[in-house]
């Protein structure tokens, strides 16, 4: 099967798009390109529609297929279906997409504030939360949020840079994360670079989607922290106060 062209790695804003339609199954609808990000890494795949001459498919969610490079594109039951063949143009849900961006971004920023690995996390439109291998009483909630409100208020940039497989096994620092694996198998990493060249606040491998500038991401605050194992520590984000 061909593989599906990730628009959203190269532009995240990207919200409207065309593609041909590579195949349509039980599984889902496969395109020769998408700007739909698939369910990985704790972040929620998209949510949309498909237009054409077929009519309109909503699309209610996003997944991986058998290999890396293949997006399939869940319709609604009962929605008209185009054919393999067809041209159709995508659009997501923007609002959607970009609380999912923000919370994301922040999550890196997270990141950067803690000293430990990362052992599992989910991002949702609200509320999220990311488990650290930390030992208990080691941070406390508001002073996390003071900090991570510095962060976003310096509105650092956000960019990326691509490294090969090879690169990032003879970089294991790089990897910040320990349940989730980074996306690899492809011959190729991207690099999400939070901050200046010189001086990164957060640096590491992940292929989801982030916004422009920490200053994009708005309030948020670190409502709490339970133990949820041993070493593993479980930190809750929401936005507002």
């Amino acid at each position: 099967m061909a593989s599906t062209q990730k628009l959203f790695l190269e532009d995240t804003y990207l919200q409207t798009f065309s593609a041909h339609v590579i195949s349509v199954d039980p599984q889902g609808i496969q395109l020769s390109a998408s700007a739909f990000y698939a369910t990985s890494g704790g972040q929620p795949g998209d949510v949309g529609i498909l237009t054409g001459t077929h009519g309109t498919t909503r699309i209610t969610a996003t997944q991986k297929g058998k290999t890396p490079d293949d997006i399939l594109h869940l319709p609604l039951a009962g929605d008209p279906l185009p054919a393999p063949g067809d041209i159709v143009t995508g659009q997501i849900d923007w609002e959607t997409r970009h609380r999912h961006m923000r919370m994301h971004t922040a999550m890196h920023l997270i990141c950067s504030l803690i000293t430990g690995y990362a052992t599992g996390n989910q991002i949702g439109t609200e509320k999220s939360r990311i488990d650290f291998d930390i030992p208990t009483g080691a941070y406390d909630p508001a002073e996390l949020t003071t900090r991570l409100r510095h962060l976003i208020a310096e509105d650092h940039p956000i960019s990326y840079r691509w490294i090969t497989d090879d690169e990032l096994a003879a970089n294991p620092s790089l990897v910040r994360t320990m349940s989730v694996k980074p996306p690899t198998g492809t011959g190729r990493v991207r690099l999400v670079h939070i901050g200046s060249p010189e001086t990164p606040i957060d640096l590491q491998p992940c292929g989801g989607t982030h916004v422009r500038r920490t200053g994009e991401i708005g309030t948020m605050t670190v409502t709490k922290i339970e133990n949820k194992g041993k070493q593993n520590r479980r930190l809750y984000l929401q936005f507002g106060s």
